[in-house]
């Protein structure tokens, strides 16, 4: 891992480098709307950027009474497997005790074992499954699993 990274707040002149990322990385991403109406809602949209000031991955927060709720985080595919979502759990994690919250929350593909893995190492557990939460290929529905951190 590179030193020297930069977190920051990111605003709506970053969605076009959030958007590259999310279609890069996921089979059924977020739309431009989707991130504006977070943006819009004043959630935390934090990116992690190299040295030269290119976006690396990103985080979407959403403040719930004394939890915060993970909404979507990833990382470039050049960059994945290099220790960086684990840097970004870090700084969520300051992030939320730093506002005083409990716990983060967050639901995940049943399908996507890797980012399961990570959550699990990093100590998120499993509390629930939302029955057919994310839309999948063939007009089908996929399940998540409920996962949650105490701070």
């Amino acid at each position: 891992m590179q030193g020297n990274l930069i977190f920051s707040r990111l605003g709506f002149e970053d969605i076009d480098d959030v958007l590259a990322i999310e279609n890069q990385v996921y089979s059924h991403p977020w739309s431009r709307g989707n991130f504006l109406d977070s943006l819009y809602s004043a959630y935390h949209l934090t990116g992690l950027r190299d040295p030269s000031e290119k976006l690396i991955g990103y985080f979407l927060l959403m403040p719930v009474v004394d939890e915060m709720h993970l909404l979507n985080l990833a990382v470039s595919v050049e960059h994945q497997g290099l220790g960086y979502a684990r840097l970004m759990l870090d700084n969520m994690v300051a992030m939320a005790r730093e506002k005083q919250c409990l716990a983060i929350l967050l639901e995940v593909r049943i399908s996507n074992q890797r980012a399961i893995e990570v959550y699990q190492r990093y100590g998120f557990k499993e509390i629930g499954r939302r029955k057919a939460y994310y839309p999948a290929h063939d007009n089908l529905r996929e399940d998540a699993i409920v996962m949650r951190i105490e701070l």
